[in-house]
């Protein structure tokens, strides 16, 4: 379905989940509050920008498409494989749980989650009505998070893995991701050979391909149907933060999932 615009808002979506019923959208950087170097729907808090740039900001999202903004679940990310089984929404004013992975089953839980850079991997069960979002960086794709995500959904829900949808969004392209040697190296402790399709080599640096890497964790994993958006971060500043690009000096764009009411 790719870019759409609403509300002043524009976003990303996946054609693999339009007869879905569920709402999903990866929000670009336009249409919010937040000033320079933050410009403009930053949705992280913890970057420096303005606290209620950042608010206004979500809350901004949570109208437009007419959601609850009481009805949010997010954690705080840590590069971690942690996943977590959503039952309800997060309480206000409490503290986020660390993980880097929220599932659900619940039609009255919206989940969100903050990238720059890193891969959002989508997720859903069509027949559970099950809904997931992983955060992927180098990290989280080295310990294979994805297939922790899809472990996690057959433990909570029962799911089947030939059952699950899998959208991999707009992060970091391999041509953007140089690594150290270091990264290399423990990709090849934990993928074997394998690793070596994910990396390339240019004038002795190694450049890193987070897509192909997560695909293929969820292929091994029993996921026969992913799409890859194919948007790269850090060459579409217009759109996306990103770390690497932008030297840390950057917010963090929002994604966000929902079942919808029967």
């Amino acid at each position: 379905m790719g870019f759409k615009e609403k509300g002043g808002l524009r976003y990303f979506q996946f054609d693999i989940f339009e007869r879905q019923p569920i709402f999903h959208a990866i929000l670009t950087r336009r249409g919010g509050f937040s000033q320079p170097p933050f410009e403009s729907l930053n949705t992280g808090g913890t970057v420096g920008d303005d606290p209620k740039a950042v608010l206004k900001n979500h809350e901004k999202i949570y109208h437009v498409f007419n959601y609850d903004y009481a009805s949010r679940l997010d954690v705080w990310q840590v590069h971690g494989t942690r996943i977590i089984c959503g039952e309800a929404p997060r309480e206000p004013n409490t503290l986020h749980s660390k993980a880097d992975g929220i599932l659900t089953d619940k039609p009255e839980i919206t989940l969100f989650m903050r990238f720059a850079d890193c891969v959002p991997i989508l997720l859903m069960d069509t027949e559970k009505k099950v809904i997931g979002i992983v955060h992927a960086g180098w990290q989280g794709t080295n310990q294979k998070i994805a297939q922790a995500a899809v472990e996690k959904m057959q433990t909570c829900f029962d799911s089947k893995p030939e059952h699950i949808l899998a959208g991999i969004g707009p992060s970091i392209c391999q041509n953007c991701y140089e690594v150290g040697p270091e990264v290399y190296s423990s990709f090849r402790e934990n993928f074997g050979e394998k690793a070596d399709e994910f990396f390339e080599d240019h004038d002795g640096h190694k450049y890193l391909n987070l897509w192909a890497a997560n695909r293929s964790t969820l292929e091994s994993a029993g996921v026969k149907e992913i799409e890859t958006a194919g948007l790269c971060t850090a060459c579409n500043l217009d759109d996306w933060f990103s770390h690497r690009q932008e030297n840390g000096k950057t917010g963090r764009f929002g994604v966000l999932m929902k079942i919808l009411d029967n």
